[in-house]
């Protein structure tokens, strides 16, 4: 329950303010609206599967930190609004793509990342290491994400198609921001562990 409450709470913060900030500043919509329908989408289906997942057991019971979890989850989603900026910026200033294209950029981005970030909040250490995830979030996470890399590829009248180059950049960028997540995690984790041992 509380990696569940940090991922949506991370994946709020991350897609809202960075839509936001985006209309706002740069007057385009960086994703549409059957973008955002098709995000919720793939972002679910993975969720289902959190239920069947291997996590840590405390020692002693556990009550709610509420502060740990806006914090971290907080934390989590900026990291995830600067590098939606990051790809937004890259798609429009160095690649001079167009708006519908930009958008496919970021709806691929923030599909893979997203999910990735479920990975990540699973867990106070960092996500590679063990207890691994149970193979049922694994699957869940890679069909919906070669459903998004597929929708990106060949647009299927719903989405601007994008190169395949195109789309490994895209997933190298998002494999990355993952593990700048993850460290950000694992940092504000020892801040509070730190704390309450003073």
């Amino acid at each position: 329950m509380n990696a569940y409450s940090i991922y949506r709470i991370s994946e709020t913060i991350r897609i809202m303010i960075f839509v936001v900030l985006t209309m706002l500043f740069f007057n385009f919509y960086p994703i549409t609206a059957i973008m955002i329908i098709l995000l919720a989408f793939f972002n679910d289906v993975p969720i289902m599967a959190i239920a069947y997942d291997r996590t840590g057991l405390e020692k002693s019971p556990v009550r709610w930190n509420m502060e740990q979890v806006i914090t971290v989850a907080t934390s989590m989603g900026i990291v995830g609004v600067v590098g939606s900026f990051g790809m937004l910026l890259f798609a429009m200033d160095w690649l001079k793509l167009d708006v519908p294209h930009i958008q496919t950029y970021v709806f691929l981005k923030m599909a893979v990342a997203g999910h990735l970030v479920l990975f990540v909040a699973r867990t106070k250490g960092y996500f590679w290491e063990q207890p691994w995830p149970a193979p049922i979030m694994i699957w869940s996470a890679v069909i919906t994400k070669l459903a998004a890399t597929l929708l990106a590829a060949y647009g299927f009248g719903l989405i601007a198609p994008i190169s395949w180059p195109e789309i490994a950049l895209i997933w190298g960028y998002s494999i990355s921001s993952a593990f700048v997540t993850d460290v950000v995690k694992v940092q504000v984790y020892h801040h509070f562990k730190r704390r309450a041992a003073t």
